[in-house]
């Protein structure tokens, strides 16, 4: 029940966040976007650490954990989430949210071919349910040819973004499930959680002024930075945390199918809250 509930936590943190973010990028585009998140993310949790006289656990995690969480941090926190911003700037949060929340079915797919993992018949269902999902989002409205055609371009852009999200998400969450096998605990899920994030956070403070050859796309506005700041506390520290502790709780065979289908859930949910 622990396992479930922290799942479900992890999923109602990313799609409140994915409101946030979609504000933000308005104003800042999004490779600034995740590196402010990330930095801003990684001192408040490692503060916590510091607070709760439990940075010791960070020190003490074996050589291959660490090389895991932040291998993991840089391919999901920092590849996938950035290309999960753009796929918000995108096609949107309407379309964005449910593609990249795929990712469990590729999760399934490494599970079979790396740990050899048998596969129901009630997952295949579930895979074609998702890819005529995908095909109902990427199909867009009736417009005249010109602006249809520049529509259509825009979406396939977007559609394939989210779906690469989806697949890189899918390896990041691989690496920290074989990170929480070596180690067990609520400190030490929140210790991994830190130390992608602050991992992250020290790459892409060199990289992004690196790329972008300025530091004035960190020059954003108060509130910007605010809803920056707030969703990476809640998608990537909370978040990423409930949901590696729901590693340590729900068995591999339940875990994939069922964060899919909360995912999807609560993204409709609170969407249909948010409408007018």
């Amino acid at each position: 029940m622990i396992g479930e509930l922290a799942a479900l936590g992890a999923a109602v943190c990313w799609t409140v966040s994915a409101v946030l973010y979609k504000e933000a990028l308005a104003e800042v585009k999004p490779l600034p976007a995740n590196t402010l998140r990330c930095l801003g993310t990684s001192i408040f949790l490692i503060l916590c650490l510091v607070l709760a006289g439990r940075f010791s656990v960070l020190t003490s995690l074996p050589a291959y954990v660490v090389f895991l969480a932040c291998a993991s941090g840089l391919i999901g926190l920092g590849l996938g989430d950035t290309l999960y911003l753009f796929s918000l700037e995108t096609i949107g949060v309407a379309r964005a949210v449910p593609l990249t929340c795929t990712y469990p079915l590729f999760s399934l797919v490494w599970a079979v071919l790396l740990a050899g993992e048998n596969v129901a018949w009630h997952v295949v269902f579930a895979a074609v349910a998702i890819v005529f999902g995908i095909w109902l989002l990427s199909s867009g409205g009736k417009s005249d040819n010109n602006t249809a055609k520049l529509q259509k371009k825009v979406l396939v852009k977007g559609v394939i973004i989210a779906l690469l999200t989806a697949v890189i998400w899918s390896i990041s969450i691989s690496m920290v499930n074989l990170a929480m096998k070596e180690v067990s605990g609520l400190d030490y899920a929140f210790a991994i959680n830190t130390l992608r994030i602050a991992a992250l956070a020290a790459f892409l403070l060199v990289f992004t002024p690196t790329v972008q050859r300025s530091l004035k796309i960190f020059k954003i506005k108060g509130k910007t930075l605010a809803m920056l700041l707030v969703g990476g506390i809640i998608a990537v520290g909370l978040g990423w945390f409930l949901l590696t502790l729901s590693f340590a709780y729900i068995p591999n065979h339940r875990r994939f199918p069922f964060l899919r289908q909360i995912s999807t859930t609560v993204f409709n949910i609170i969407r249909h809250c948010l409408s007018p």
